[in-house]
């Protein structure tokens, strides 16, 4: 049987931490847009650096995907593709993006203050939402999702 190479590294997370086979992963994906953002992201991830991600609930909406929830196994990959690691979500809150505090945007782990966090993420909010047809405002909920990386 031929494996993707996400298939395969998926089989070797379940071999290595004896999880039952049907067991399934909800989501593979890279953070970011762009190489750079995509493989620095990661980077963080693979330090224990970045053990948060914030995302645009209308996205979800509008593309008609699942809103992640607690216990969601997800595969990690560079911009390329290449599973990297597998994450659990520990925990989801959605909220305002107003109402993001310091607290919860330093487990993000990429940045030094509320004020930059918010700005680099207003910016990525307005393309995303240019590309996929909704509006940043203060008010737009996010789905704030903190992680723990599980394998390797």
């Amino acid at each position: 049987m031929n494996l993707t190479p996400i298939e395969s590294y998926w089989q070797q997370f379940l071999a290595a931490t004896g999880r039952d086979t049907a067991t399934r992963y909800a989501d593979c994906f890279c953070f970011g847009s762009g190489e750079a953002m995509a493989n620095e992201l990661l980077e963080l991830v693979l330090r224990g650096q970045k053990r948060a991600t914030a995302s645009a609930l209308p996205w979800y909406e509008i593309e008609r995907e699942p809103v992640p929830q607690k216990g969601d196994f997800v595969i990690l990959t560079n911009f390329a593709g290449a599973p990297k690691c597998v994450a659990e979500v520990t925990a989801v809150t959605i909220l305002p993006f107003k109402g993001i505090t310091w607290e919860m945007a330093k487990r993000e782990g990429e940045d030094e203050n509320l004020a930059s966090w918010r700005e680099g993420h207003i910016r990525f909010f307005t393309q995303d939402g240019q590309a996929v047809g909704f509006e940043f405002n203060w008010d737009m909920p996010v789905v704030f999702e903190d992680f723990e990386v599980v394998y390797p």
